[in-house]
């Protein structure tokens, strides 16, 4: 490998990355890194979402490349980079496509709130509860998304408590 940016070689523990940890390196071309703050069970669910994605574009499901765009850019490997600042409207996007990809993977189940902050939000996961709760909001009014809690819908705006989200009829 003829990186200088190198801190391990592909081999059994996985593909070289760049010195600052923010890119892989693979055939000698960078490409971002999966944010390594995502909790290894999120992150899972979210490489399984994105393989079943994938998967799909090959049979053309008309979905199927939406679902890659979401998995990746939950994923941290799209959309603003996972090292800066995690605000404004790209971190926003971030969080909607986790939100959308998670409740894809759990399909028939639902996902806590919680879910997407810890997958979203590292360490300081707790500080992003309010931001995912207003995406949330706002994909709920698209139908993307369904609030329950107790098993009935509600606003998530004026629900006190704790909710579950399940994925709603437009995703």
């Amino acid at each position: 490998m003829a990186s200088d940016h190198s801190t391990e070689t592909g081999d059994a523990r996985g593909p070289e990355h760049t010195a600052d940890g923010h890119h892989v390196v693979i055939d000698g071309r960078r490409w971002r890194a999966t944010d390594p703050s995502i909790p290894d069970a999120f992150r899972q669910e979210l490489v399984d979402e994105l393989m079943a994605a994938r998967r799909a574009v090959k049979t053309q499901d008309s979905d199927a490349r939406r679902r890659v765009q979401d998995a990746k850019t939950a994923l941290g490997e799209r959309g603003e980079p996972w090292w800066e600042d995690r605000s404004g409207d790209g971190f926003d996007e971030r969080i909607a496509a986790a939100l959308r990809a998670l409740t894809r993977k759990r399909n028939e189940s639902s996902i806590c709130p919680s879910d997407v902050a810890r997958t979203v939000g590292g360490e300081s996961w707790r500080a992003v509860m309010p931001d995912v709760r207003r995406v949330a909001a706002a994909l709920a009014d698209r139908d993307e998304i369904v609030v329950t809690q107790k098993g009935e819908p509600v606003s998530i705006r004026e629900a006190r408590g704790p909710v579950r989200i399940i994925r709603g009829p437009k995703l």
